[in-house]
């Protein structure tokens, strides 16, 4: 710029001509005639497109190849090397690597999509998963977590589930309308199979059963973006990132969902209080514009669980998601409906609660509960060491006790009884029953009919009366008539 500057001030205001300027400063004329036609050096400029003799009649096919790319998925599209070798093994190209590399790069750069700033109004939101690593409840394992946004204040929730399912998606709805007190006018949403049964030819969507019943329960309308295209939805994209890098790091550790989830809970209400670039009021203030537009009161809670109506099996199963759930034997091949909900499974049979249980994401799982098996094992009580349901049932040390006290003096009858003293825990608390099988093994009276006994007489705070004419099978008690000279023989010290 300095010889820029001097040879301009030569000519323009010494005088000094253009041949003269040159000598003066050593340049070429035609570049004082290039300095005087501009007052900053414009830099190389190119006056034909350049000339690739070698790659000329190849540039058809590198153009095709690009544009078929387009709708191939992103990690299987051409790379410049390996265009390079296809036109190298395919098409007889004699060339080197760096010219296709240059015409490639070029192509790619004039491709790039670009984009219009948005502006959002109140009272609309975003939705999306995300992914990310924890440990939870000791063990590391893939976390799922719903992020929704909302655009115009940059307001957000987010909660973590064990998977992205229809019930999580549901509960992640339920869980950020309660935690911003009302429901956005219109929901944007990528087309997850969740929410998007098919979508048509003229574009439109069907919707599935499920987002359906949501939506008509809440009142909100939905917009889905582009196939494939994530800036449609680009706030909640940039949410799910700002959440996985500011409140997953490091790799969170705790010991249920419930934890983690009150922790990104908290952190979304920190968050309230920042300002962010190009906005004069923090998020929590805006988000009164958005809360303003809001659809008010917030209705009941949805029943956030996927229904499936199946069969229980002839070993008293039902099947959800690939996993078995044990039900009561007297519902054995009825029809029943599951309800999964993120954390447990309910079935029912018609109006009827029959079982429940802790939800289970591995795969042909079977989860049992041994209640539910006790009534079929005291009929066929030759399956009681071999039954499935039973295995790993920790019980107290007095019930093994009791088993081999009742086996010992009444034989295969005491299985029966023993299993009869299990099925007291369908009606009481296993607090009461265990209590109650100490209690009978002190006072060596060893039957169902006793143990029931003194469980009403705990739970009734009455003293126990048992009779034990009833009980033949049970030892008696001998007791001799009191002799006075017996009780003076002990005041004294003397012998009988």
């Amino acid at each position: 710029m300095e010889l820029y500057f001097q040879v301009r001030h030569a000519v323009r205001i010494e005088g000094l001509s253009e041949r003269a300027a040159a000598r003066r400063f050593g340049v070429d004329p035609r570049t004082v005639s290039k300095m005087l036609r501009f007052p900053v050096p414009p830099g190389y400029r190119r006056s034909k497109p350049p000339v690739r003799p070698k790659l000329g009649l190849f540039v058809p096919i590198i153009d095709r190849i690009l544009e078929e790319d387009k709708a191939k998925p992103k990690k299987q599209r051409h790379t410049s090397k390996r265009i390079f070798e296809r036109l190298r093994d395919e098409h007889g190209f004699t060339g080197g690597i760096t010219i296709v590399k240059d015409y490639v790069a070029l192509q790619r750069q004039r491709s790039q999509e670009m984009f219009v700033p948005l502006a959002h109004p109140p009272g609309h939101a975003q939705v999306d998963f995300g992914e990310a690593l924890g440990v939870i409840g000791g063990v590391e394992r893939k976390i799922h977590f719903f992020a929704f946004h909302l655009p115009h204040s940059d307001a957000s929730f987010v909660v973590a589930y064990p998977a992205e399912t229809t019930e999580a998606f549901c509960d992640g709805h339920v869980k950020a309308f309660a935690f911003f007190g009302g429901v956005p006018q219109s929901i944007l949403y990528d087309n997850t199979k969740i929410a998007v049964a098919r979508i048509l030819g003229d574009g439109k969507r069907q919707r599935t059963r499920v987002f359906s019943e949501l939506q008509s329960h809440y009142l909100f309308e939905d917009r889905f973006g582009r196939p494939g295209r994530g800036n449609d939805k680009g706030k909640v994209e940039g949410l799910v990132g700002f959440a996985r890098r500011n409140f997953l790091v490091p790799i969170p550790v705790f010991d249920s969902f419930e934890a983690l989830n009150a922790h990104l809970m908290e952190c979304c209400r920190r968050r309230m209080n920042d300002r962010l670039r190009g906005h004069d009021q923090t998020i929590g203030e805006r988000l009164a514009h958005d809360l303003a537009a809001f659809h008010k009161p917030l209705p009941p809670a949805y029943d956030a669980c996927e229904k499936v109506t199946t069969a229980v099996s002839s070993l008293s199963l039902a099947r959800y998601r690939g996993n078995d759930y044990s039900v009561p034997t007297c519902f054995g091949h009825h029809k029943v409906l599951v309800r999964g909900y993120v954390h447990e499974v309910v079935v029912a049979c018609g109006a009827e609660i029959i079982a429940r249980h802790p939800r289970s994401y591995e795969r042909e799982d079977f989860i049992f509960d041994p209640l539910h098996y006790l009534a079929l094992i005291e009929r066929k009580i030759n399956a009681l060491d071999q039954a499935a349901p039973l295995a790993g049932w920790n019980l107290p040390e007095e019930f093994a006790t009791l088993r081999r006290l009742l086996e010992s003096r009444m034989g295969k009858q005491g299985k029966r009884e023993f299993v009869q003293v299990l099925r007291l825990m369908e009606a009481f608390d296993i607090q009461d029953v265990t209590v109650a099988v100490a209690d009978a093994i002190s006072r060596g009276a060893l039957s169902f009919d006793a143990i029931k006994h003194l469980v009403l007489c705990r739970i009734e705070r009455r003293p126990p009366r048992l009779d034990l004419t009833i009980y033949p099978y049970l030892p008696r008690a001998t007791v001799a008539t009191t002799s006075a000279r017996s009780y003076m023989a002990l005041l004294t010290g003397g012998s009988a």
